[in-house]
């Protein structure tokens, strides 16, 4: 098994909408690795975001790979769509699937790279079983559904368990969080074991730019994983 590589995955959730093409060319530009589009159907979250026609039109602007975290109570049935609209990789919530090994194949089966979230409650012995069909694990360190929220430091334990069942596993698969990541949150959550970074407001609102919160994240997250 390789050793992970630290990624950094921009949110476009704080993005200026009107500016979405423009938003990503500006994230590629700044050094990310790919770009998290955060799906939310208003039923599954409390939040209405992107249908694949727009992520589509984004789609031929850069060359950054695209992952579109499902937030939704089928997610089977928009698997296809993603897929076309030029997302490499799809993430679905492990709450949301009645099937979550046939999903997770579905995914695999239609040429993308399945990944599976856990919300903060829902336990980690819910991945056991279809470790052989992943690439990618999301912990969630917030509960879902909005940008801007508070990092639950409690879920670092929860981090390093899934990390902990990886390495037994002998697969390489990346260990994802996603949920107030930023400068002086970081380091627990890749102390922890994530390698792949998600963030948000913090990387948007960085004083210095977006080049600099990259830069700085992932350093942050290098030293601590290291």
């Amino acid at each position: 098994m390789s050793a992970p590589q630290i990624q950094i995955v921009p949110s476009v959730l704080p993005a200026d909408f009107a500016r979405l093409g423009e938003e990503c060319q500006s994230l590629e530009k700044a050094g990310v690795d790919r770009i998290q589009w955060d799906v939310m159907d208003g039923v599954f979250v409390p939040n209405l975001t992107f249908g694949p026609d727009v992520i589509a039109a984004c789609r031929p602007l850069v060359d950054v790979p695209f992952e579109a975290h499902l937030m939704v109570v089928e997610p089977d049935a928009l698997l296809p769509r993603y897929v076309e609209a030029g997302c490499e990789v799809l993430i679905v919530h492990a709450e949301a699937c009645r099937h979550l090994h046939r999903t997770l194949a579905s995914i695999r089966d239609l040429g993308a790279s399945p990944a599976v979230a856990l919300n903060p409650a829902t336990p980690v012995d819910t991945l056991r079983h279809v470790l052989d069909l992943v690439d990618e694990i999301l912990v969630m360190t917030v509960n879902p559904g909005f940008g801007g929220q508070a990092y639950i430091d409690t879920m670092e334990p929860k981090i390093a368990e899934v990390r902990a069942m990886i390495e037994m596993s002998g697969r390489d698969i990346d260990l994802e969080v996603d949920g107030g990541i930023g400068p002086a949150t970081v380091s627990g959550a890749a102390g922890a074991g994530a390698n792949v970074l998600v963030a948000g407001s913090s990387l948007f609102r960085d004083p210095e730019g977006r080049a600099h919160a990259v830069s700085e994240i992932r350093s942050i997250a290098t030293a601590a994983f290291a």
